[in-house]
């Protein structure tokens, strides 16, 4: 859920897929009491390089069951997981529920309120003292230390990966640089979920640029008497738990059903490992669009606008895009009756895909009772962000970056 604009020292905001700003900033909320929600895609780790087919083939287990439905924080269009987490190395494991399943973010990040007590996961050291981090949104700030965890999904394991442990009373309050980002996001009413789960476009949450400067609201070393921002090496960076799989390792495909304009009250679907790896993951007959290398984006062309920001997101609760076309209710968009569009989106390669999308009455969508919709849309003013609307009815495929697939290297996204 970070931008790509902070990767390589620059300063921004994200926004939280929990406490939602629709990329605009701020936590806007409608009448009902549902919160919008938009991420927007996270840091590079180097670039594609050259395409290569050549892809290991598994028979692992690889599907992690989803849902939407009711969330901690009655968020609508919120995609949930279960995720298990273990000692490193053992079987002391405990299993999260409600853990937010995100392609706009790379990393496990789960409350410290959400594990057990006898659940103990080891700090990782940085310098005198224990490491720790900032992730800011566009409604606030996470803050909490980086622990070592084995991370298990559908028979995978992602051995002894860094993740982030959220509002940790292992380190002290978070420093004023990331504290005044925004409120705080420490809870489960805060953050919505108990957690979030980034299986994007890298496979660590901000790569180079931490790696070799000590940059403002990212990685710390913290001590009793407080923290330090510090540059933090690429195997203590928060991890897509997906890229440290043995197999299956080179992307997810997020599966979802359609849904009709007025809603569901929940949808089951599938977070699938690997790209080309198995036979219930193959590519074929989809628009592959190549995400730029540095930033994850693509571009969207629509309603005679270019949104060269643009990104598929599944941890977005809406579509997020500035438009004068539709009218708006608040934060979100409400024409009297349910209105099409179309619009294209093209990948670094010049290579477009043209689709068509559906806006319907905010209002009304949270007045029902439903908690999937495939027409929930809001102002953005930061690109155009493909959030869940977008996903439901389709096979999306999200491939990481410098790992090879039958359609070459990732970055991009297919559909």
């Amino acid at each position: 859920m970070k931008s790509a604009f902070r990767f390589h020292a620059l300063l921004l905001i994200v926004c939280a897929a929990l406490v939602g700003c629709g990329g605009g900033g701020g936590s806007p909320s409608s009448s009902s009491g549902s919160t919008p929600s938009a991420t927007a895609p996270t840091s590079p780790t180097g670039s594609t390089g050259a395409s290569n087919s050549n892809v290991p083939q598994s028979t692992t287990p690889n599907v992690q069951p989803v849902t939407v439905g009711v969330s901690p924080g009655n968020t609508r269009n919120m995609l949930t997981t279960s995720v298990t987490v273990c000692q490193a190395g053992t079987s002391n494991c405990a299993t999260i529920d409600d853990i937010q399943v995100d392609t706009g973010s790379n990393g496990l990040r789960i409350l410290a309120s959400a594990l057990p007590t006898s659940l103990s996961l080891p700090t990782i050291a940085a310098g005198s003292g224990v490491s720790a981090e900032c992730a800011v949104f566009g409604g606030g700030y996470a803050w909490g230390s980086i622990r070592n965890a084995d991370v298990r999904m559908a028979g995978q394991l992602a051995s002894s990966i860094p993740i982030q442990v959220i509002a940790d009373t292992a380190v002290p309050a978070a420093p004023a640089d990331c504290a005044n980002s925004g409120a705080s996001m420490l809870t489960v009413s805060s953050l919505r979920s108990n957690g979030i789960l980034g299986v994007g476009l890298f496979p660590v949450d901000c790569g180079g640029g931490c790696s070799s400067s000590a940059l403002p609201r990212w990685y710390y070393s913290c001590t009793t008497s407080g923290c330090t921002a510090i540059a933090q090496p690429l195997a203590q960076q928060v991890t897509n738990p997906v890229s440290s799989f043995p197999l299956d390792n080179n992307g997810v495909v997020i599966d979802l059903p359609a849904v009709a304009d007025t809603g569901a009250a929940s949808v089951s679907g599938s977070l699938i490992f690997g790209i080309g790896t198995q036979s219930n993951n193959t590519l074929t007959s989809a628009n592959v669009l190549k995400a730029n290398s540095s930033t994850g984006y693509v571009v969207t062309s629509s309603g005679g606008q270019t949104y060269a920001v643009s990104y598929l997101d599944s941890g977005s609760n809406g579509l997020f895009f500035s438009s004068t076309q539709f009218p708006l209710c608040g934060f979100w968009y409400c024409p009297s009756s349910t209105q099409s569009a179309n619009a294209s989106i093209t990948g670094i390669d010049g290579v477009s895909s043209m689709v068509s999308f559906d806006v319907g009455d905010a209002n009304t969508l949270f007045a029902s009772s439903n908690n999937a919709f495939d027409n929930l849309a809001g102002n953005s003013s930061l690109g155009f962000g493909w959030g869940l609307p977008f996903f439901y009815g389709k096979r999306i495929y999200t491939a990481i970056a410098t790992r090879n697939t039958s359609a070459g290297q990732g970055p991009y996204y297919a559909f």
